[in-house]
């Protein structure tokens, strides 16, 4: 009960401190790279100090040890002296590639961007001049440039993380969601057939003391609903049964069913094929996908419009395409109408389009989708099964 109540401030907790954590050391990843990328160039300045002392005693019995020392010291850079289109010394750099003029200049470029570049020149004491000897273009060593590719993979590892954290969750939550749904719509199922076996009781009595059998066939007709609804309640709550099926024929008896009942200012209109087309098929939850997408392009078009059913066939795959007159849907939203809760409307629960797609995708294996759509013009939703 604790954790429930203060479940939300535990994730935000959570969430600062990771931020917090991961801000930190990226931070310190940053220090560490200045403080080292320092290092290097001070290395680089006295090694160009020493270049320069060498240069001006060219005598290597006039050059101080610890000069020579210095000079001849392992340097980890990549690093070209270069002066008036001429290669001086170089260090660390492909022996093959260095004959390439293009070559150079790239190297130069890059260099000149990861690090300043440092003249080297020196006094000549027989002329008093300043000799300009080149200019030292060096660029960061392999170690810093992994330091410096490391808090980008550090932050690609925490994204992939949090991507599999997230999907888990999301996973765990559709499970849950869909353990509920089915435990709801068999408790439903469940609870309508109890009054519904006192109906039909009551209508055998109703039967037996001669009422008048138009109220009899009537309240047949509701009974027969009833037990049509239970039966799609029951279905839903569990993994269906499919069997060959006529979707044609289907699909006409949904089509008749719907236009009896529908307004008159409805023009209904129903395009098939002349020959019979065979799918596996719930035929209960078949007719209730057709009915909640008739249903929603008829509130669509505030019942008055033109309504189309159509049924094509492309080699194995079926079509059943519902078009209406409607004011039509926004681009952005032809993926969010099908998820739980999401409604156009000022009253509804927003669970007819996302149960159309359970049906049609987990149960029969199929796709739904809005196939076009265009705002004050209508909308076309699509079904697509694999013929047998």
């Amino acid at each position: 009960m604790v954790f429930s109540k203060y479940r939300n401030l535990i994730r935000w907790i959570i969430v600062i401190a990771s931020f917090a954590i991961i801000s930190l050391i990226l931070w310190n990843t940053y220090v560490f790279f200045q403080k080292f990328k320092v290092e290097e160039q001070t290395k680089m300045d006295v090694w160009a100090a020493s270049m320069k002392e060498i240069l001006k005693n060219p005598l290597s019995e006039n050059v101080n040890p610890v000069v020579d020392k210095v000079f001849s010291s392992n340097i980890t850079n990549p690093m070209l002296v270069y002066k008036d289109g001429v290669l001086g010394d170089y260090k660390n750099i492909n022996e093959e590639k260095i004959k390439d003029s293009l070559y150079i200049e790239k190297l130069i470029h890059q260099f000149s961007q990861e690090n300043e570049p440092i003249l080297i020149s020196y006094d000549d004491k027989a002329t008093n001049e300043t000799i300009i000897y080149g200019t030292l273009y060096y660029g960061n060593s392999d170690v810093l440039n992994k330091i410096k590719y490391y808090p980008l993979a550090l932050l690609l590892i925490i994204i992939l993380f949090g991507a599999v954290v997230y999907f888990f969750y999301r996973s765990s939550k559709i499970a849950t969601q869909n353990k509920l749904w089915s435990g709801m719509a068999k408790e439903t199922a469940h609870q309508i057939g109890t009054p519904l076996s006192s109906l039909i009781g009551w209508t055998e009595i109703l039967k037996s003391e001669n009422t008048n059998p138009e109220y009899i066939i009537e309240i047949e007709k509701d009974i027969s609903r009833l037990q049509t609804i239970t039966e799609r309640f029951s279905k839903i709550g569990s993994l269906p049964t499919l069997e060959k099926t006529d979707i044609v024929r289907e699909t006409i008896d949904s089509y008749d069913y719907l236009k009896a009942r529908s307004s008159k200012l409805i023009d209904f209109e129903i395009v098939t094929p002349s020959e019979e087309i065979y799918v596996n098929l719930n035929k209960q939850l078949y007719s209730w996908t057709i009915e909640n997408l008739v249903k929603n392009a008829i509130d669509a078009m505030k019942g008055k419009g033109k309504l189309t059913i159509e049924i094509s066939q492309i080699e194995h795959i079926v079509k059943i395409a519902i078009t209406d007159t409607g004011k039509g849907l926004p681009k952005k939203q032809f993926n969010t109408i099908f998820e739980p809760g999401f409604t156009t409307k000022k009253r509804g629960w927003g669970l007819g389009l996302s149960l159309a797609k359970r049906i049609i995708e987990e149960f029969h294996g199929g796709k739904i989708k809005v196939l076009h759509s265009e705002i004050g013009k209508g909308t076309t939703m699509q079904i697509a099964l694999k013929s047998v």
